[in-house]
């Protein structure tokens, strides 16, 4: 009767996602590579890459470094960004998380509220214009039923500690969600202490029949985030967790760069968004606005050797940037040669202004304050991309396809002109198209092909620098792609699913480092690149409330020299089999991750970081009493103990290319809801 009542509890619920085709579908129903993660409410739920980690084709290596945020790839797209995210599209409730040059911080991810994340690679990505080599999109949860309050702490390693509180319900047509939370950490590493307060509301109306309204703001606060550099391979073999000692400092001979020079950023980040979705029959209007400030001042890590007033612009960036967009599509549903055609149609616009200013960062033989003026200017960005794509599926057969057109204006109007006059402006434009087919060889197989265009212009911070202590790079071109993706999507019983893809995507002016120091990196065009892979996830359910999954990728990603492509491992994995009791009162799950080597510079001269395994438990509890719920839950990460690096800084010019990752470290949670 038991492994009854569990069989029945595991038959699989589909999976609904958005992210590909902007309309509901199965996931199992769409042409393209696309995941659904929960976000595990197990955990510190601090960083993206606790959930992400268990998505095939993508890479999120966490820095150990919370003033530069997570480092994200998808098939190699966005290895080399020397802070947030590029090259990868995010979104949250459909609101952009990334700018108009593709910059995105995924520390802006309320995770707290999360409902869901859904992580689309491949072709399909293209329909989201510039920089979607892939997109991410959070869902939040949505205000439903009773009041209820949550408060929820947690601690763990290395000073590590972290308290949310929360409440949702909803009265009449308002559903409401609030949170609060505040993040600290003295960090694995030396000089890597951080304290993040973050902020959300979300309102959902449903003011008149067919139409809803969701409101959502959040706010990110950083101050004086602690940057610990990168170290060399001595150094790291010495002491994963120290800095990088300043030879160059005859005052301190022991003292850190980071010690030196202060290095550490502070982040001020507020938004808010709507969007308004109004159905008239299977026929929809969807209209998305959204607007906010950032504010951020970070203090590098620069000898005098660069301080030259005609080269550099200063070793403290200091800038205020008003962001704002708009998103309005319509999507049609009709009959068509015995099928049902869906065609949406939409256009997008976004804008942000930078105030920025840089300065010396040392008075007199002070150093990590702030100095002179040496940069003062305005940097404007934007982009209007009307796009437009179409589905028709009739019996066994799918057919879509997609087209946007992107073009991005970066204007610079430079008011500090002791160095030169750096004032300017670049117009990229380019077309994007994405076709698709599905064939659904038996009820419970399909079979995909996909192919698309993608365009990736420099973002405003790769723009920059030209060469060491340049100025603004205004020869950089934008990286032009080609993507082609087979699959099968396969359910072989009701309770064990496979997605398989094979994938090469080919481009031209790849969009590489060409120095990097102090925090400060550079780029130009590097040729042609070459990407070819293999993705695999495998998800069951088993008797006696055991599940797995499993995650597999393998990715060769060269240049058309030869070498591979710094920051890029050419394998990953993931694993878990995880137990829940019937009644839901206890949990356990064991997780393994693996990573391949990873090279650090173009050449692949210097000392790649070695691959790693490692191995991560948690166990779970939780208890009903009235209208109480209480959650308990321990992790232990890294069980064996393992030294390794978590991530690279790709081309460091000083070879300060590694960032360690913590040894066995635990972490401890507690949380108390009551529903009125």
């Amino acid at each position: 009767m038991l492994a009854t009542v569990l069989f029945a509890a595991a038959i699989e619920v589909p999976v609904v996602v958005v992210t590909a085709t902007r309309t509901e579908h199965a996931s199992f129903d769409v042409p393209a590579s696309i995941d659904a993660v929960k976000v595990d409410e197990n955990n510190l739920r601090t960083n993206a890459s606790e959930a992400l980690a268990a998505v095939p084709g993508l890479v999120v290596q966490n820095r150990q470094n919370y003033a530069q945020d997570l480092q994200i790839s998808s098939r190699g797209f966005g290895a080399r960004s020397a802070f947030g995210v590029r090259g990868v599209h995010l979104l949250t409730d459909g609101i952009p998380a990334s700018m108009p040059d593709g910059q995105g911080q995924a520390a802006t991810f309320n995770l707290d509220m999360a409902e869901r994340i859904e992580v689309l690679r491949g072709p399909y990505s293209a329909i989201y214009g510039n920089h979607a080599g892939g997109v991410i999109q959070l869902f939040t949860k949505e205000g439903d039923g009773a009041p209820s309050v949550e408060l929820n702490v947690a601690g763990g390693s290395y000073g590590t500690r972290k308290t949310d509180l929360n409440a949702q319900g909803k009265q009449g047509n308002v559903g409401y969600v609030v949170d609060a939370s505040r993040f600290e950490t003295d960090g694995y590493r030396a000089h890597s202490a951080a304290t993040r307060d973050q902020a959300f509301a979300k309102l959902t109306l449903t003011p008149v029949d067919g139409a809803k309204l969701n409101i959502v703001a959040n706010a990110l606060r950083q101050d004086d985030t602690q940057d610990p550099l990168g170290v060399t391979w001595a150094t790291y073999q010495r002491d994963p967790r120290a800095g990088e000692i300043d030879n160059a400092d005859t005052q301190s001979p022991k003292r850190t760069l980071a010690e030196r020079y202060n290095t550490r950023k502070s982040i001020d980040h507020k938004q808010i968004g709507a969007t308004w979705e109004q159905r008239f029959g299977d026929d929809r209007l969807h209209v998305t606005a959204y607007g906010g400030n950032r504010e951020v001042i970070q203090y590098q890590a620069f000898s005098k050797a660069f301080q030259a007033p005609s080269t550099h612009s200063g070793g403290v960036v200091d800038f205020e940037r008003d962001f704002s967009g708009l998103d309005i599509n319509w999507s049609h549903v009709t009959t068509l040669a015995a099928g049902k055609l869906t065609t949406t149609a939409g256009v997008e616009y976004g804008h942000s202004n930078d105030a920025r200013q840089g300065y010396e960062n040392f008075v007199g033989a002070t150093f990590g304050v702030k100095g002179a003026l040496r940069r003062d200017e305005d940097d404007t960005v934007s982009n209007l991309d009307p796009y437009l794509q179409t589905e028709w599926d009739a019996g066994a057969w799918q057919l879509s396809a997609g087209l946007r057109h992107s073009r991005v204006k970066i204007s610079v109007d430079d008011h500090f002109l002791a160095n030169g006059n750096d004032s300017g402006s670049l117009d990229y434009s380019h077309t994007t198209p994405v076709l698709g087919v599905l064939y659904r060889v038996a009820p419970q197989l399909n079979v995909y092909a996909s192919a698309a265009r993608g365009f990736e212009t420099p973002t405003l911070n790769e723009l920059f620098y030209s060469g060491t202590g340049g100025g603004f790079n205004y020869r950089l071109q934008p990286a032009l792609s080609t993507h082609v993706e087979t699959g099968i999507k396969a359910r072989l019983d009701e309770r064990t699913r496979i997605n398989a893809a094979v994938f090469q995507v080919k481009t031209s002016d790849e969009l590489v480092v060409d120095t990097s120091s102090g925090g400060r990196t550079s780029y130009r065009n590097g040729g042609h690149t070459l990407r070819q892979g293999a993705e695999l996830s495998l998800d069951a359910t088993w008797d006696y409330g055991l599940s797995s999954r499993v995650a597999l990728t393998t990715l060769r990603a060269v240049y058309d020299q030869g070498s591979r492509l710094p920051g890029v491992p050419n394998a990953n994995a993931y694993a878990e089999l995880a137990w829940k009791e019937s009644a839901g009162r206890f949990g356990a799950a064991l997780e393994a991750v693996a990573v391949g080597k990873i090279y650090a510079e173009d050449n692949n001269v210097d000392q790649p970081a070695p691959g790693y395994g490692v191995l991560n438990l948690r166990v779970n509890a939780s208890q009903q009493w009235a209208g109480w719920r209480f959650r308990q839950f321990v992790r232990l990460n890294n069980l064996l103990d393992k030294n390794y690096i978590g991530s690279v800084i790709v081309g460091d010019a000083n070879k300060r290319y590694y960032e360690a990752a913590p040894q066995r470290n635990w972490l401890l949670g507690v949380s108390a809801l009551y529903q009125f």
